[in-house]
């Protein structure tokens, strides 16, 4: 696998009704409808809107036997139509269901964690080897008739593992960790191979971008290891609305596929399933133009993969690098650019200005002269110096810098530049090496940005070196919209990775403080600097029984003053309870608007009224002492 340059991991070929993905084949995009299975006038149009928008593939749930059953008409009223979409029916805690859609649409998704083993209640189980292989036997007894289902009716199956529904059995032995989720999938994926039933795709998701990432690279390790090649759905679970929801999608699938790996998306946005087909299209697309980037010499043979979040060893310069999060630089040094952060806005680190005079009003003056924010200025002999400007230095007056060995100093370098010298242990080698008070602002000039962060990351590793690394990307003649896509995917891998001590995006055509705030959601989706409340909100699915749209506006209304909190809104319990795990408070879908409230992984209170529910939430919140008032 080449890290520095981009290319596509060989799957095999898996066939989807008129579709194929995997080997060759076009990334596929999927989408799910949020109509009830039983709707089929509602689902039919779904379907046919999310088709219209481009998907490939669209999921329907299927909870009972009824709802598979009415796939039938679901199925017959598209073709009607003139849509060949294939159907994939979405099964959870009933297998029996699995048998009837098997017979009815081209794929059918099934999850280890609630298959066989009972549903999760978080139950530590202590299980001798005996007894576990007892397990897979009955796992493995159950699963056989379904494979000879599908493949009597050439359907294929989604073998599709939740980070929020593994089983307490999985949980017992494994934890609630990537490898304890790439058993649940594999368990499943010996059977298949066993009985010669290849026409499999598979999936492991999280909510959390970095557990979703590390535990599908592991996942494509351990099949390696065992000879399978079986193509990849990609997805972050409950990645919520709005900008957060694309950009958390955008960073968790894009950091997967810069690395090549993954044959089908889905972006799941808590809105109509139709808005997520061109979010996915976006990316998919900005991501295979990388095939015609120029080729990276990288320091190694293929790159290093992560598996694990250890971060790479830097000085710490100030503010910057050791064990501090990673920085943000506002790049104001086109002409229009101004220096204006109002006082309740989200502030960068520091700012960038080029040649400019230092401009702004009174509360971004203020924050200067107080040191809350520094000012970065390009470096002449001429320039002012006082302790409020750090210069930044450029190859050609990196002489300059020698002489100045006690303030922080920024210097930017292209990659070209750093592997060059480093080869011949050059001027730039030798200042690197040997100071600690300077922090590199790596200029990336290659398409594949991704590839080219990761070398410049390797170099530095191979070569001893430990001054902090902050990545600049110049994002002109691009909205803010595709802006969110494209930069969220290209810095994706650099911050799971550990890799990065900050970011200084440029776009002299967004205002400033669009700019800043995009940063600060790349970050806040990458778990490596929190600065408002985090919200794990799901898509919803035929399961909801409450409008989640409304009800997702209506709990960000009243929590997003709770800056580091974690709150879930969930439809249902197939993941609620699992991903909640990972929240501080959970707001889940009991019934038809019914309500349960959830502390951690803990039910508190059980079927509240829906118009309760959001101010038996907040004094659920109080209770545990996390509430404030809003300022």
């Amino acid at each position: 696998m080449d890290l520095y340059n981009y290319k596509r991991r060989l799957s095999s070929e898996v066939k989807i009704g008129n579709i194929r993905i995997g080997a060759t084949n076009p990334i596929a995009i999927q989408s799910m409808t949020n109509t009830s299975t039983l709707d089929t006038d509602g689902s039919v149009a779904q379907i046919e809107r999310i088709s219209d928008n481009g998907a490939d593939i669209v999921r329907l749930t299927a909870q009972g036997t009824k709802e598979a059953e009415n796939l039938r008409l679901i199925k017959e009223a598209i073709r009607k139509d003139g849509y060949n979409t294939p159907l994939v029916a979405d099964i959870h805690f009933n297998p029996n269901v699995a048998d009837v859609a098997a017979k009815i649409v081209e794929k059918v998704r099934i999850n280890p964690g609630n298959y066989v083993d009972s549903a999760r209640v978080f139950k530590k189980i202590d299980y001798t080897d005996e007894e576990y292989k007892q397990e897979i036997e009955k796992i493995r007894l159950r699963l056989i008739p379904f494979l000879n289902i599908c493949k009597e009716n050439n359907t294929a199956i989604r073998i599709g593992v939740n980070h929020g529904s593994l089983s307490d059995r999985i949980m017992s032995r494994y934890g609630d960790t990537p490898e304890g989720m790439v058993e649940s999938c594999m368990e499943f994926l010996r059977i298949c191979k066993a009985e010669g039933f290849m026409n499999v795709v598979i999936s492991i998701k999280a909510s959390n971008t970095v557990v979703m990432v590390h535990t599908v690279r592991l996942l494509v390790k351990e099949m390696d290891k065992e000879n399978m090649n079986f193509p990849l759905h990609l997805g972050v679970t409950e990645a919520g609305d709005s900008e957060d929801g694309r950009i958390k999608s955008a960073l968790g699938i894009g950091a997967l596929l810069a690395d090549g790996i993954g044959d089908t998306i889905r972006v799941s946005l808590s809105e109509a399933p139709e808005n997520e087909v061109p979010v996915a299209k976006e990316l998919v697309n900005y991501i295979i133009s990388r095939n015609d980037a120029p080729i990276i010499e990288g320091p190694f043979k293929d790159g290093k993969l992560k598996y694990n979040s250890i971060r790479r060893k830097t000085n710490q310069v100030l503010n910057i690098g050791g064990n501090h999060s990673p920085i943000v630089i506002a790049d104001l040094s086109s002409n229009d650019a101004n220096c204006n952060f109002g006082e309740k806005d989200l502030k960068p680190d520091y700012i960038y200005i080029g040649n400019k005079k230092i401009l702004g009003n009174k509360e971004t003056a203020s924050l200067v002269n107080h040191h809350e924010i520094g000012i970065i200025k390009e470096y002449s002999p001429e320039a002012e110096n006082n302790n409020n400007i750090f210069f930044l230095y450029n190859a050609s007056v990196v002489e300059a810098l020698e002489k100045d060995e006690k303030r922080l100093s920024f210097l930017k370098l292209n990659y070209e530049q750093i592997r060059d010298d480093f080869k011949s242990k050059g001027k730039i080698y030798s200042i690197l090496k040997n100071r600690n008070n300077i922090v590199v602002i790596g200029e990336i000039t290659n398409k594949n940005i991704p590839g080219q962060m990761r070398a410049f990351g390797d170099s530095f590793d191979d070569n001893g070196i430990k001054i902090p690394l902050v990545f600049n990307v110049i994002y002109n003649d691009v909205d803010i919209e595709t802006m969110r896509i494209k930069s969220a995917s290209d810095y994706g891998a650099a911050l799971i990775d550990l890799s990065i001590d900050g970011i200084m995006i440029s776009n002299q055509n967004i205002d400033n403080q669009s700019l800043v705030n995009l940063v600060f959601g790349i970050l806040q989706a990458s778990r490596t600097r929190i600065t408002k409340t985090e919200f794990i909100s799901c898509p919803g699915c035929g399961r909801t029984l409450f409008d989640l749209q409304s009800t997702i506006a209506k709990v960000k209304n009243a929590t997003s003053h709770l800056t580091g909190l974690k709150i879930g809104i969930m439809g249902c319990i197939v993941n609620g309870p699992g991903e909640m795990a990972d929240a501080d408070y959970g707001y889940v879908g009991a019934g038809r608007n019914r309500i349960s409230l959830y502390k951690n992984k803990e039910c508190i209170e059980k079927n509240i009224p829906e118009e309760e529910a959001v101010d038996k939430l907040i004094e659920l919140i109080k209770k545990y002492g996390d509430w404030k008032e809003r300022e």
